[in-house]
């Protein structure tokens, strides 16, 4: 997959975005309707201009963070269909069906053979329809007693569902987050990008070939607007790619470059599905497209290494469980130890030395002075011996 040149989107973005409107709202609402394919148009959502200016895409951290590398190395993602996003508590995940599955996939995670990612979807009609990618697979009407079967059979044994009919679908799939009552960035941009989307997939005649659902948190709120492209890479590979501080103004690039062309739009790109090693084994560096190594967060990296200083009780593990520690405790305290002993033994000889050279010299002192006595004496003698005669 190609690298887009950076283009002049964002340089329109923050020209539209930072002049001062000629004519200003009259009120202090913004009033925006949500016109994506599974949301109710009718029923538009009431934003203030107060959370807008906080919350939406001229917030002052808007851009503020390096996104490539924020997104963690996984080979598989589960979409399941649940409820309408405004309906959405803040821990959907928690709620019902997700929570039974979410557990489901929890207490089997050593069982499936590839790191899976679970995200709850907008549903309404169709709660309970579970999509799998890369593999690009369908299963309707899941419900709580099928949930361990499915897993099973499905993401455990790779087998078609015994309980269930499998379908294939094809397409451009894009998944926002707009998860409101989690946090409020994406509550405010999200629906505003899925309705564009959907006015420019409209615009170019692809409704039949480009689909856009809300999703539930995915993970770096600041970065919002925050978005998942699946879609086939120049050679038919399906790619899931994650884009931060989307904008409106990035939606045209998004179909036309990104989705129409297979290149990545780098200044927005976070990472991507199936960034691990051969061999299964996982790696926290993922390849950008353009070949490049991408490094993680450097700042979250120093705050953990921090935290681990800190933390002198922290423990490694190493492979399958097994256990590579030495506590950082024990090693300050051995090398302190070490360094204490040292520095006494030094000291102690030190003085045993100073103590002999004082003791010689006082010695010493003693007999000169003894000696020079004894010549006094001498000569007292001497003298009183001269005159008594």
């Amino acid at each position: 997959m190609r690298v887009a040149p950076p283009s002049r989107s964002l340089f329109s973005f923050v020209i539209s975005f930072t002049r001062t409107p000629l004519h200003a709202p009259p009120k202090s609402l913004i009033f925006v309707s949500f016109s994506s394919s599974m949301a109710d148009s009718n029923n538009p959502t009431t934003v203030s201009a107060e959370d807008v200016a906080k919350f939406g895409f001229t917030r002052e951290e808007m851009y503020s963070s390096n996104l490539a590398g924020t997104v963690n190395s996984y080979d598989r993602h589960v979409f399941l269909r649940h409820k309408s996003y405004t309906d959405w508590v803040s821990r959907v995940e928690e709620d019902l069906l997700p929570k039974r599955l979410s557990s489901a996939l929890k207490s089997r995670k050593n069982d499936i053979p590839v790191k899976t990612l679970l995200t709850v979807i907008e549903g309404e009609q169709s709660d309970g329809d579970v999509l799998i990618f890369p593999e690009m697979i369908k299963f309707k009407g899941l419900t709580d007693s099928d949930v361990d079967g499915f897993v099973e059979d499905v993401l455990v044994n790779g087998k078609p569902w015994a309980s269930g009919v499998q379908e294939t679908f094809t397409g451009s799939y894009v998944f926002v987050c707009a998860h409101g009552s989690r946090d409020k960035r994406c509550g405010v941009c999200g629906p505003v990008l899925i309705q564009k989307l959907n006015e420019e997939i409209e615009l170019r005649g692809l409704k039949d070939q480009v689909f856009v659902s809300a999703c539930s948190h995915i993970g770096g709120h600041k970065y919002a607007g925050n978005l998942i492209i699946f879609s086939p890479d120049s050679v038919g590979k399906i790619m899931g790619h994650w884009y931060g501080y989307v904008t409106p103004d990035d939606v045209p690039q998004m179909l036309d470059q990104h989705i129409a062309k297979g290149e990545i739009i780098e200044r927005l790109w976070r990472g991507q599905m199936g960034a691990s090693t051969e061999g299964g084994n996982k790696t926290d560096e993922q390849k950008h497209p353009n070949g490049k190594e991408v490094k993680k967060n450097e700042k979250h990296e120093e705050s953990t290494a921090q935290k681990t200083n800190e933390n002198v009780g922290g423990c490694c593990q190493g492979a399958n469980g097994f256990t590579c520690c030495m506590t950082a405790s024990s090693e300050v305290s051995e090398s302190k130890k070490s360094e204490e002993t040292i520095e006494v033994r030094g000291k102690t000889g030190h003085g045993k030395l100073r103590s002999w050279v004082d003791s010689w010299v006082q010695c010493d002192v003693l007999t000169a002075t003894a000696v020079v006595g004894a010549v006094a004496t001498v000569a007292v003698a001497y003298s009183y011996y001269r005159r008594s005669g």
